[in-house]
C-alpha cells in the first residue's frame, strides 16, 4: 500500500492533539455532518487489535429517550444527551474457536488465501487466548482492546476539529441492561462522547496539565 496522500504535518498532528480535552459541555445545536460521522465510524472499524481480532462492537446511540435513561447510570453527565454521537465500546466476555474460525474465514474472503494456509495461525490463537492461561482474564484482555479503538476514535476526531469525552463514570451493569446485551456475549467497557464544544465551556480555555516529555519518555 502507498503513502498517503493526504497527511498532516508534525505540526498539525500536535496543534489537534493539544487542542483536544474532554469536552464538559457540548453544544446540543451542532450536529456532525453525515461524511464527518462515516470518517469516524470508519475510523473505529480500521482500529488496530491484538492478532487483528475485533473483539468488539460499537453501539451508537442515537434515539433521544434511551440516551436520557443511559444518562441517569452514567451519574447524570450532560454529555450523553448534549453530544451529537454517543459511543458505547462493548467488549467480548469470552472468546472460542468459534470466535477464531470465524476471523480466519474473514481473512481467507478478503486476502484471497486458503484456510489450510491459516491454519498455523489459528492455532496460535487458540492455543494463547482460548486454551492458554490467558484464558482465565480473557474479558479483561478483550476490554483492553476496545481501549485501543477509544483511542484511535478521539485521535481521529481531533484532527477532524471534532471534541470527544471518553467516560468510564458510568454503570456497566445498567448499560447493558439498557442496551440488550445481557446474555449476547458483549458488555460494556468505556462510552465516548462525540460533538462540538460549547462556547462557554470553560475547561476549553484551560491548558494542558502535563509532565515534561523527559520525565515520560525514555529513550534507550
Amino acid at each position: 500500500m502507498t503513502t498517503p496522500t493526504h497527511t498532516l504535518s508534525p505540526e498539525a498532528l500536535v496543534e489537534s492533539l493539544n487542542w483536544r480535552y474532554a469536552t464538559k459541555k457540548f453544544d446540543p445545536s451542532r450536529k456532525l455532518d453525515a461524511a464527518t460521522w462515516q470518517a469516524l465510524e470508519e475510523a473505529l472499524v480500521l482500529s488496530p487489535s491484538s492478532y487483528g481480532l475485533q473483539p468488539w462492537k460499537f453501539i451508537v446511540v442515537q434515539d433521544p429517550a434511551l440516551r436520557a435513561k443511559l444518562r441517569e447510570k452514567a451519574w447524570g453527565q450532560s454529555q450523553v444527551t448534549d453530544a451529537s454521537h454517543f459511543v458505547v465500546f462493548t467488549h467480548r466476555t469470552d472468546l472460542t474457536e468459534a470466535d477464531v474460525d470465524r476471523y480466519l474465514a474473514r481473512i481467507a474472503e478478503i486476502r484471497g488465501v486458503s484456510l489450510e494456509s491459516l491454519a498455523g495461525f489459528g492455532q496460535m490463537m487458540v492455543g494463547n487466548l482460548v486454551k492458554g492461561p490467558k484464558h482465565a482474564t480473557i474479558a479483561d484482555w478483550t476490554a483492553r482492546q476496545a481501549y485501543i479503538a477509544l483511542g484511535k476514535l478521539m485521535t481521529s476526531a481531533a484532527t477532524l476539529g471534532v471534541d470527544t469525552t471518553p467516560m468510564e463514570g458510568l454503570d456497566p451493569a445498567a448499560f447493558d441492561r439498557l442496551l440488550g446485551l445481557e446474555g449476547s456475549g458483549y458488555t460494556t467497557a468505556v462510552a465516548c462522547a462525540v460533538g462540538y464544544r460549547a462556547a462557554d465551556d470553560a475547561y476549553a480555555a484551560l491548558p494542558k496539565v502535563r509532565f515534561a516529555t523527559d520525565e515520560l519518555v525514555v529513550n534507550l
